[in-house]
Protein backbone atom coordinates (compact mmCIF):
# COMPACT_ATOMS: atom_id res chain seq x y z
CA UNK A 1 0.00 0.00 0.00
CA UNK A 2 3.08 2.38 -0.07
CA UNK A 3 2.31 3.50 -3.25
CA UNK A 4 -1.33 5.07 -1.72
CA UNK A 5 0.90 6.77 1.30
CA UNK A 6 0.63 10.59 0.91
CA UNK A 7 4.12 11.96 0.52
CA UNK A 8 4.36 13.98 3.40
CA UNK A 9 1.83 13.02 5.66
CA UNK A 10 2.71 11.54 9.19
CA UNK A 11 1.45 8.24 9.56
CA UNK A 12 -1.53 8.57 6.51
CA UNK A 13 -1.44 4.90 5.22
CA UNK A 14 -3.85 4.30 3.16
CA UNK A 15 -13.15 -2.21 -6.45
CA UNK A 16 -16.18 -3.54 -5.27
CA UNK A 17 -18.67 -5.15 -6.43
CA UNK A 18 -22.62 -4.67 -5.60
CA UNK A 19 -24.38 -6.05 -2.42
CA UNK A 20 -26.42 -8.52 -2.87
CA UNK A 21 -29.74 -7.54 -2.01
CA UNK A 22 -31.07 -9.74 1.25
CA UNK A 23 -32.92 -12.38 0.79
CA UNK A 24 -36.94 -12.37 2.41
CA UNK A 25 -34.71 -14.70 5.43
CA UNK A 26 -33.81 -13.97 8.38
CA UNK A 27 -29.72 -13.59 9.25
CA UNK A 28 -28.40 -16.98 10.69
CA UNK A 29 -28.05 -16.18 14.38
CA UNK A 30 -24.80 -17.93 16.78
CA UNK A 31 -25.92 -20.90 18.21
CA UNK A 32 -25.32 -21.73 21.73
CA UNK A 33 -22.33 -24.04 21.42
CA UNK A 34 -20.76 -21.58 19.15
CA UNK A 35 -18.36 -18.52 20.99
CA UNK A 36 -20.90 -16.35 19.85
CA UNK A 37 -19.90 -12.91 18.53
CA UNK A 38 -15.93 -11.72 18.80
CA UNK A 39 -14.99 -9.34 20.85
CA UNK A 40 -14.08 -6.47 18.91
CA UNK A 41 -12.72 -3.93 20.78
CA UNK A 42 -11.36 -1.37 18.81
CA UNK A 43 -11.90 -2.08 15.53
CA UNK A 44 -14.99 -0.01 13.75
CA UNK A 45 -14.95 -1.23 10.01
CA UNK A 46 -15.35 -4.98 10.65
CA UNK A 47 -17.27 -7.40 12.88
CA UNK A 48 -17.01 -11.13 12.90
CA UNK A 49 -19.36 -13.73 14.27
CA UNK A 50 -18.96 -17.38 15.00
CA UNK A 51 -22.24 -19.87 14.10
CA UNK A 52 -22.03 -23.51 13.61
CA UNK A 53 -19.74 -24.74 11.14
CA UNK A 54 -19.02 -21.00 9.72
CA UNK A 55 -17.98 -17.71 10.37
CA UNK A 56 -19.48 -14.62 8.88
CA UNK A 57 -17.39 -11.02 8.31
CA UNK A 58 -19.14 -8.00 7.88
CA UNK A 59 -17.28 -5.38 6.45
CA UNK A 60 -19.04 -2.06 7.44
CA UNK A 61 -16.39 0.90 5.97
CA UNK A 62 -14.81 -0.18 2.84
CA UNK A 63 -13.65 2.80 1.83
CA UNK A 64 -14.16 6.37 3.15
CA UNK A 65 -17.63 7.69 1.91
CA UNK A 66 -19.70 4.64 1.66
CA UNK A 67 -22.50 3.15 3.34
CA UNK A 68 -21.88 0.33 1.05
CA UNK A 69 -21.37 -3.00 3.39
CA UNK A 70 -20.08 -6.59 2.80
CA UNK A 71 -20.68 -10.16 4.06
CA UNK A 72 -18.35 -13.12 3.85
CA UNK A 73 -19.29 -16.33 5.05
CA UNK A 74 -16.14 -18.30 6.07
CA UNK A 75 -17.58 -22.14 5.79
CA UNK A 76 -15.68 -25.20 7.44
CA UNK A 77 -14.67 -27.74 5.22
CA UNK A 78 -17.71 -30.79 4.75
CA UNK A 79 -20.35 -27.70 5.89
CA UNK A 80 -22.35 -25.46 4.35
CA UNK A 81 -23.76 -22.16 4.78
CA UNK A 82 -27.81 -21.47 4.84
CA UNK A 83 -28.60 -18.76 2.63
CA UNK A 84 -25.23 -18.25 0.68
CA UNK A 85 -27.25 -15.95 -1.79
CA UNK A 86 -27.04 -13.28 1.19
CA UNK A 87 -23.08 -13.08 1.26
CA UNK A 88 -21.08 -11.67 -0.96
CA UNK A 89 -17.89 -14.44 -1.12
CA UNK A 90 -18.24 -17.54 0.50
CA UNK A 91 -14.97 -18.87 1.19
CA UNK A 92 -13.69 -22.66 2.81
CA UNK A 93 -11.35 -22.66 5.91
CA UNK A 94 -9.09 -22.90 6.78
CA UNK A 95 -7.21 -21.03 3.49
CA UNK A 96 -4.59 -23.01 2.07
CA UNK A 97 -3.54 -20.50 -0.59
CA UNK A 98 -4.22 -16.78 -0.44
CA UNK A 99 -3.10 -13.54 -2.34
CA UNK A 100 -2.82 -10.16 -0.59
CA UNK A 101 -2.71 -6.50 -2.12
CA UNK A 102 -1.21 -4.60 0.76
CA UNK A 103 2.03 -4.88 2.51
CA UNK A 104 0.11 -4.41 5.85
CA UNK A 105 -1.07 -7.63 5.34
CA UNK A 106 2.28 -9.07 5.49
CA UNK A 107 2.69 -9.14 9.42
CA UNK A 108 -0.71 -10.59 10.41
CA UNK A 109 0.34 -13.44 8.11
CA UNK A 110 3.45 -13.87 9.72
CA UNK A 111 2.48 -13.31 12.95
CA UNK A 112 -0.03 -15.94 12.59
CA UNK A 113 2.68 -18.59 10.78
CA UNK A 114 0.35 -18.87 7.68
CA UNK A 115 2.94 -16.88 5.70
CA UNK A 116 3.98 -20.32 3.57
CA UNK A 117 0.35 -19.55 2.17
CA UNK A 118 0.81 -16.07 0.38
CA UNK A 119 1.74 -17.26 -3.36
CA UNK A 120 1.42 -13.67 -5.07
CA UNK A 121 1.41 -10.35 -4.15
CA UNK A 122 1.47 -7.17 -6.61
CA UNK A 123 5.08 -5.14 -6.72
CA UNK A 124 7.40 -7.46 -4.58
CA UNK A 125 9.73 -4.89 -3.88
CA UNK A 126 7.35 -3.29 -1.75
CA UNK A 127 8.00 -5.91 1.16
CA UNK A 128 10.39 -5.16 3.65
CA UNK A 129 9.94 -8.20 5.82
CA UNK A 130 13.28 -10.79 5.60
CA UNK A 131 10.98 -13.48 5.99
CA UNK A 132 9.03 -13.18 3.57
CA UNK A 133 11.89 -11.55 1.60
CA UNK A 134 13.18 -15.19 2.05
CA UNK A 135 9.40 -16.69 0.77
CA UNK A 136 10.56 -14.30 -2.66
CA UNK A 137 14.03 -15.51 -3.21
CA UNK A 138 13.05 -19.19 -3.07
CA UNK A 139 10.29 -18.55 -6.25
CA UNK A 140 7.45 -19.05 -3.45
CA UNK A 141 5.54 -15.81 -4.18
CA UNK A 142 4.60 -14.83 -7.54
CA UNK A 143 5.04 -10.88 -8.75
CA UNK A 144 1.52 -10.14 -10.11
CA UNK A 145 2.45 -6.20 -11.57
CA UNK A 146 1.01 -3.09 -10.32
CA UNK A 147 -1.61 -3.08 -7.36
CA UNK A 148 -3.47 -0.61 -10.08
CA UNK A 149 -3.25 -3.10 -12.91
CA UNK A 150 -2.84 -6.76 -11.30
CA UNK A 151 -1.63 -9.25 -13.68
CA UNK A 152 -5.21 -10.75 -13.79
CA UNK A 153 -3.30 -13.90 -15.88
CA UNK A 154 -1.03 -15.21 -13.35
CA UNK A 155 -2.87 -14.83 -10.83
CA UNK A 156 -5.68 -16.48 -12.17
CA UNK A 157 -2.95 -19.21 -13.09
CA UNK A 158 -2.01 -19.54 -9.21
CA UNK A 159 -5.76 -20.36 -8.43
CA UNK A 160 -5.53 -18.91 -4.55
CA UNK A 161 -8.46 -20.07 -2.47
CA UNK A 162 -8.77 -16.00 -2.25
CA UNK A 163 -7.54 -12.87 -3.51
CA UNK A 164 -7.85 -10.19 -0.33
CA UNK A 165 -7.96 -6.33 -1.35
CA UNK A 166 -8.83 -3.05 -0.90
CA UNK A 167 -10.45 -0.26 -2.40
CA UNK A 168 -10.26 3.78 -2.65
CA UNK A 169 -13.82 3.70 -4.07
CA UNK A 170 -16.69 1.18 -5.79
CA UNK A 171 -14.64 0.71 -9.09
CA UNK A 172 -12.54 -1.99 -9.65
CA UNK A 173 -12.50 -3.74 -12.72
CA UNK A 174 -9.36 -6.33 -12.05
CA UNK A 175 -11.43 -7.62 -9.08
CA UNK A 176 -14.51 -8.31 -11.20
CA UNK A 177 -12.10 -10.32 -13.49
CA UNK A 178 -11.05 -12.28 -11.01
CA UNK A 179 -14.43 -12.97 -9.01
CA UNK A 180 -15.90 -13.75 -12.80
CA UNK A 181 -12.89 -16.22 -12.08
CA UNK A 182 -14.21 -18.13 -9.50
CA UNK A 183 -11.78 -16.62 -6.91
CA UNK A 184 -13.32 -14.90 -4.58
CA UNK A 185 -12.18 -11.39 -3.67
CA UNK A 186 -12.53 -10.09 -0.18
CA UNK A 187 -12.15 -6.38 0.92
CA UNK A 188 -9.78 -5.64 3.68
CA UNK A 189 -10.05 -1.92 5.19
CA UNK A 190 -7.66 -2.06 7.86
CA UNK A 191 -6.69 1.20 6.55
CA UNK A 192 -9.66 2.86 7.16
CA UNK A 193 -9.41 2.66 10.65
CA UNK A 194 -8.42 5.57 12.55
CA UNK A 195 -7.63 4.33 16.29
CA UNK A 196 -3.92 2.50 16.76
CA UNK A 197 -5.73 0.11 18.22
CA UNK A 198 -8.30 -0.89 15.81
CA UNK A 199 -6.03 -0.94 12.29
CA UNK A 200 -4.36 -3.14 14.44
CA UNK A 201 -7.40 -6.02 16.12
CA UNK A 202 -7.31 -6.69 11.99
CA UNK A 203 -5.08 -9.62 12.78
CA UNK A 204 -8.39 -10.88 14.02
CA UNK A 205 -9.92 -11.02 9.85
CA UNK A 206 -6.54 -13.04 9.33
CA UNK A 207 -7.18 -15.37 11.97
CA UNK A 208 -10.77 -16.14 11.05
CA UNK A 209 -9.25 -16.96 7.63
CA UNK A 210 -7.16 -19.67 9.02
CA UNK A 211 -9.16 -21.06 11.99
CA UNK A 212 -6.94 -19.59 14.17
CA UNK A 213 -8.90 -17.30 16.12
CA UNK A 214 -7.82 -18.02 19.62
CA UNK A 215 -4.04 -17.47 18.31
CA UNK A 216 -4.77 -13.85 16.66
CA UNK A 217 -7.15 -12.71 19.82
CA UNK A 218 -4.11 -13.63 22.10
CA UNK A 219 -1.81 -11.80 19.98
CA UNK A 220 -3.97 -8.41 19.73
CA UNK A 221 -4.64 -8.95 23.25
CA UNK A 222 -0.85 -9.20 24.18
CA UNK A 223 -0.21 -5.85 21.61
CA UNK A 224 -3.54 -3.85 23.03
CA UNK A 225 -2.05 -4.68 26.80
CA UNK A 226 1.56 -3.15 25.84
CA UNK A 227 0.16 -0.34 24.31
CA UNK A 228 -2.16 0.84 26.97
CA UNK A 229 0.80 -0.10 29.49
CA UNK A 230 3.13 2.73 27.57
CA UNK A 231 0.03 5.20 27.01
CA UNK A 232 -0.43 4.81 30.84
CA UNK A 233 3.20 5.71 31.65
CA UNK A 234 2.93 8.55 29.37
CA UNK A 235 -0.09 10.09 30.97
CA UNK A 236 2.10 10.58 34.46
CA UNK A 237 4.74 12.74 32.21
CA UNK A 238 4.77 16.04 34.26
CA UNK A 239 4.69 17.84 30.76
CA UNK A 240 3.32 17.66 27.44
CA UNK A 241 6.06 18.55 24.85
CA UNK A 242 4.40 20.50 21.96
CA UNK A 243 4.96 18.85 18.50
CA UNK A 244 4.33 19.09 14.38
CA UNK A 245 4.53 17.36 11.98
CA UNK A 246 4.95 16.90 7.98
CA UNK A 247 6.89 18.79 5.50
CA UNK A 248 6.22 20.87 2.48
CA UNK A 249 5.41 19.31 -0.94
CA UNK A 250 5.55 22.19 -4.00
CA UNK A 251 4.37 24.89 -1.53
CA UNK A 252 1.85 22.99 0.99
CA UNK A 253 2.56 21.75 3.97
CA UNK A 254 0.76 18.55 4.46
CA UNK A 255 0.31 16.85 8.22
CA UNK A 256 -2.34 14.47 9.95
CA UNK A 257 -5.70 16.26 10.59
CA UNK A 258 -7.00 16.28 14.65
CA UNK A 259 -8.85 12.93 14.49
CA UNK A 260 -6.04 10.67 12.90
CA UNK A 261 -4.41 7.76 13.77
CA UNK A 262 -0.87 10.02 13.53
CA UNK A 263 -2.59 12.58 15.99
CA UNK A 264 -4.04 10.00 18.40
CA UNK A 265 -0.40 8.25 18.60
CA UNK A 266 0.89 11.77 20.09
CA UNK A 267 -2.27 12.29 22.33
CA UNK A 268 -1.86 9.11 23.73
CA UNK A 269 2.05 9.50 23.88
CA UNK A 270 1.53 12.45 26.04
CA UNK A 271 2.41 15.00 23.69
CA UNK A 272 0.34 18.24 22.37
CA UNK A 273 -0.27 18.32 19.08
CA UNK A 274 -0.55 21.84 17.83
CA UNK A 275 -3.30 21.01 15.36
CA UNK A 276 -4.78 18.75 17.03
CA UNK A 277 -8.61 20.47 17.07
CA UNK A 278 -8.70 20.26 13.17
CA UNK A 279 -11.78 18.20 11.77
CA UNK A 280 -10.67 15.28 9.75
CA UNK A 281 -8.91 11.89 9.35
CA UNK A 282 -7.00 12.06 7.13
CA UNK A 283 -4.24 14.99 5.87
CA UNK A 284 -4.90 18.51 6.54
CA UNK A 285 -3.34 20.91 4.04
CA UNK A 286 -1.84 24.34 5.03
CA UNK A 287 0.52 27.52 3.93
CA UNK A 288 3.56 27.71 4.80
CA UNK A 289 2.84 31.13 6.62
CA UNK A 290 0.59 30.11 8.87
CA UNK A 291 2.72 26.87 9.73
CA UNK A 292 5.65 28.66 10.99
CA UNK A 293 3.14 31.70 12.93
CA UNK A 294 1.43 28.43 14.86
CA UNK A 295 4.38 25.85 15.01
CA UNK A 296 7.56 28.03 14.90
CA UNK A 297 8.26 27.70 18.89
CA UNK A 298 7.23 23.31 19.06
CA UNK A 299 9.59 21.37 21.30
CA UNK A 300 9.32 18.73 18.80
CA UNK A 301 8.83 18.01 15.10
CA UNK A 302 8.10 14.24 14.22
CA UNK A 303 7.60 12.75 11.02
CA UNK A 304 9.18 15.57 8.16
CA UNK A 305 8.02 13.87 5.26
CA UNK A 306 10.82 11.50 3.70
CA UNK A 307 13.82 13.73 4.62
CA UNK A 308 16.57 11.80 5.81
CA UNK A 309 19.25 14.52 7.01
CA UNK A 310 18.99 18.16 8.49
CA UNK A 311 21.20 19.21 5.34
CA UNK A 312 18.77 18.00 2.63
CA UNK A 313 15.63 19.44 4.94
CA UNK A 314 17.79 23.17 4.97
CA UNK A 315 18.87 22.61 1.18
CA UNK A 316 15.32 21.84 0.48
CA UNK A 317 13.96 25.16 2.09
CA UNK A 318 15.98 27.50 4.41
CA UNK A 319 12.41 28.02 5.85
CA UNK A 320 12.96 24.64 7.93
CA UNK A 321 16.05 26.04 9.75
CA UNK A 322 12.92 29.05 11.66
CA UNK A 323 11.50 26.34 13.57
CA UNK A 324 12.90 25.93 17.13
CA UNK A 325 12.84 21.90 16.42
CA UNK A 326 15.42 22.32 13.68
CA UNK A 327 17.54 24.26 15.49
CA UNK A 328 17.70 22.24 18.61
CA UNK A 329 17.99 18.91 16.65
CA UNK A 330 14.92 17.61 17.75
CA UNK A 331 13.35 16.43 14.53
CA UNK A 332 12.70 12.63 13.93
CA UNK A 333 11.11 10.16 11.01
CA UNK A 334 10.96 6.99 10.32
CA UNK A 335 12.32 6.73 6.47
CA UNK A 336 15.53 5.52 7.59
CA UNK A 337 14.99 2.35 8.82
CA UNK A 338 14.19 0.52 4.85
CA UNK A 339 13.51 -3.12 3.46
CA UNK A 340 16.34 -4.39 1.44
CA UNK A 341 14.33 -3.36 -1.75
CA UNK A 342 14.00 0.29 -0.55
CA UNK A 343 10.56 -0.17 0.99
CA UNK A 344 9.52 1.61 4.58
CA UNK A 345 9.54 -0.68 7.40
CA UNK A 346 7.46 1.50 8.87
CA UNK A 347 4.25 1.67 6.59
CA UNK A 348 4.17 -2.12 6.32
CA UNK A 349 4.85 -2.78 10.24
CA UNK A 350 3.67 0.56 12.18
CA UNK A 351 -0.33 -0.44 11.42
CA UNK A 352 0.34 -3.70 13.18
CA UNK A 353 2.69 -2.82 16.10
CA UNK A 354 0.60 0.05 17.46
CA UNK A 355 2.58 -0.07 20.53
CA UNK A 356 5.93 0.25 19.58
CA UNK A 357 5.38 3.06 17.17
CA UNK A 358 3.94 4.37 20.63
CA UNK A 359 7.02 3.21 22.74
CA UNK A 360 9.33 4.87 20.06
CA UNK A 361 6.65 8.50 20.29
CA UNK A 362 6.96 7.98 24.36
CA UNK A 363 10.89 7.69 23.92
CA UNK A 364 10.90 10.81 22.17
CA UNK A 365 8.52 12.82 24.33
CA UNK A 366 9.87 12.02 27.14
CA UNK A 367 13.06 10.08 27.15
CA UNK A 368 13.22 9.39 31.00
CA UNK A 369 10.25 7.77 31.14
CA UNK A 370 11.32 3.89 29.05
CA UNK A 371 15.03 3.99 29.93
CA UNK A 372 15.21 0.81 28.28
CA UNK A 373 13.43 0.71 25.58
CA UNK A 374 15.30 1.32 22.25
CA UNK A 375 13.94 3.05 18.79
CA UNK A 376 12.15 0.44 16.69
CA UNK A 377 10.87 2.72 13.91
CA UNK A 378 12.45 6.01 14.73
CA UNK A 379 15.64 7.26 14.46
CA UNK A 380 16.70 11.44 15.00
CA UNK A 381 17.93 13.16 11.98
CA UNK A 382 21.29 14.43 12.23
Amino acid sequence: MQKFVLLFSFFFVLVACNNKNSESTQSPQPTENTDGKSNIQYAKSFDLEHFEGYKVITLKNPWPGTNQTFKYALVEESNTVPNAKMFDAVVQVPVKQIVVTSTTHIPSLEMLGAINSLVGFPNLNYISSEITRKQITAGRIKELGKNEDINTEILIDLNPDLVIGFGVDGNNSTFKTIENSGIPVLYNADWTETSPLGKAEWIKFFGALYNKDKQADSIFNNIATEYNLAKNIASQAANSPTVISGAMYKDVWYMPQGDSWGAQFIADANGNYLWKDSKGTGSISLNLESVLDKGHNADVWIGPGQFTSLSTMEEASQVYTKFKAFKTGQVYTYSLKKGATGGTIYFELAPNRPDLVLKDLIKILHPNLLPEHNFYFFDKLK
